[in-house]
């Protein structure tokens, strides 16, 4: 493995070019015709436009950048978060061009994003899993059965489905119809899918996660918990490692269940196994997602490893031995992620040309951005311009910190959550660290 194309744009993709730089690969960028001053195709080696702005004309255009990996030499790709990072059949494409796909195999993602499948997996490996559907369902009526059962609220989900859709919840039979008729329209027009499965649905659960590596020869390694139970509308807005609703012997619980799950696959590269934590300490499966993800680097922060770095090693052929001897947690952090959004205007995405920006520094913080002063903010993609994150050697220093360089944190020009974010962190239930996935419907500011 000697050059890397970056399927993707913006911080992540800057982000994988940096792990890259520093391990001696050469790397190539992609950009639409919208991200041509984007920072990511200033500091790759190489850089393609792969076409027009819209999404489905560049960064998901499978074709494009397998050609742009091709007339490039490339060898391998890394597709980030997001566009075509869980896609098996991207990822099948790339094995059979004989590119190397830095991530899981094609077969792996297939299997761990359908949903169903993937309960499937994890209730056989030991792991505890939401109670609801084996397999998808079939029509209403069978829904409502199936509910009685289980008991309601009930919440429908796509089989395909991520980022809070094709999801309704369902109170009584009453609401089951447009609840089922509802998600299955959003599945088949977000994923082109249309299948659902049924789980219980808990009123204030907690959302933790466990980040594992695993190198495909056996060894899985899991690197903490974190908390991301401050979330609107099922999209998260700040994370954080360690849970403080999570004890050392529920924590070992849990790694110990992400641990076996991933085993049972003999799971490589990065991933994130997410549980619901019910309020009585019970904790579920709810998904696998087979990427990196956008909260990675408080994990980074905690353990002091960097985590694209070893997913690249992974792919190189490298083994997690070496990589887990002494590795040990220290410390608290926290991420917020900074949106061009107007949270007066029900947090409307507000593109534009950034005035004025200047990243707030100091002992503990670290932030991930492609944005710059005089930067245009394209109307076409994800709103998520930088993320803070804080690290320190308790929560209360982590909460300290980032409220202090989100206060040095400039950007003129459009509207930010930075003021949200000082709001929420000067919160006292939020301080206190009793919340759940339900705290911004009640949270009064």
């Amino acid at each position: 493995m000697k050059k890397v194309l970056i399927a993707n744009r913006g911080e992540i993709a800057l982000r994988v070019i940096r792990a890259c730089k520093e391990l001696g690969y050469e790397t190539v960028a992609v950009y639409s015709e919208a991200d041509r001053e984007c920072l990511h195709v200033r500091f790759a080696d190489e850089a393609v436009c792969i076409g027009p702005a819209p999404a489905s004309e560049s960064y998901l255009a499978m074709p494009r950048i397998i050609a742009a990996a091709e007339i490039t030499n490339a060898d391998a790709v890394h597709p980030g978060y997001g566009f075509l990072a869980e896609n098996a059949r991207f990822a099948e494409i790339c094995e059979r061009s004989g590119l190397i796909f830095i991530g899981p195999t094609s077969k792996m993602i297939a299997e761990l994003g359908d949903k169903i499948a993937a309960k499937s997996i994890m209730k056989e490996a030991g792991v505890p899993v939401i109670p609801g559907s084996k397999s998808s369902l079939e029509s209403v009526a069978q829904a409502i059965s199936l509910a009685n059962d289980t008991g309601y609220p009930v919440i429908v989900k796509a089989a395909a489905g991520g980022g809070g859709k094709g999801m309704r919840i369902a109170r009584n039979h009453k609401e089951m119809e447009s609840a089922f008729q509802m998600a299955s329209a959003e599945a088949r027009a977000s994923f082109s899918n249309a299948t659902l499965y049924l789980e219980r649905y808990f009123e204030a659960p907690r959302h933790v996660e466990v980040q594992i590596l695993g190198d495909g020869k056996g060894h899985i390694m899991a690197l903490g918990e974190r908390d991301c139970s401050i979330q609107r509308k099922h999209q998260k807005l700040i994370e954080e490692s360690p849970s403080p609703a999570v004890d050392s012997i529920l924590r070992q619980r849990m790694i110990d269940s992400a641990v076996a799950g991933a085993k049972a696959i003999d799971y490589r590269s990065a991933g994130t196994v997410e549980f619901l934590l019910d309020k009585d300490g019970s904790f579920y499966f709810m998904e696998m997602n087979t990427r990196i993800q956008v909260e990675h680097p408080v994990t980074e922060m905690v353990y002091g490893i960097d985590i694209v770095k070893e997913q690249l090693k992974i792919a190189a052929g490298n083994n997690l031995e070496k990589t887990a001897a002494g590795l040990a947690p220290k410390g608290h952090a926290i991420e917020c992620r900074i949106n061009a959004e107007d949270p007066a205007k029900d947090f409307r995405p507000m593109p534009g040309r950034i005035e004025n920006f200047h990243v707030p520094g100091g002992y503990g913080i670290r932030v991930d951005t492609h944005a710059y002063a005089q930067y245009v903010v394209p109307p076409y993609y994800d709103s998520l311009i930088a993320k803070i994150i804080s690290h320190g050697r308790d929560r209360e220093e982590a909460i300290d910190q980032m409220l202090r360089a989100l206060s040095e944190f400039i950007i003129e020009g459009i509207p930010t959550t930075i003021p949200f974010h000082q709001q929420l962190l000067s919160d006292a239930r939020f301080q206190s660290g009793n919340f759940d996935t339900n705290f911004l419907e009640t949270w009064k500011h």
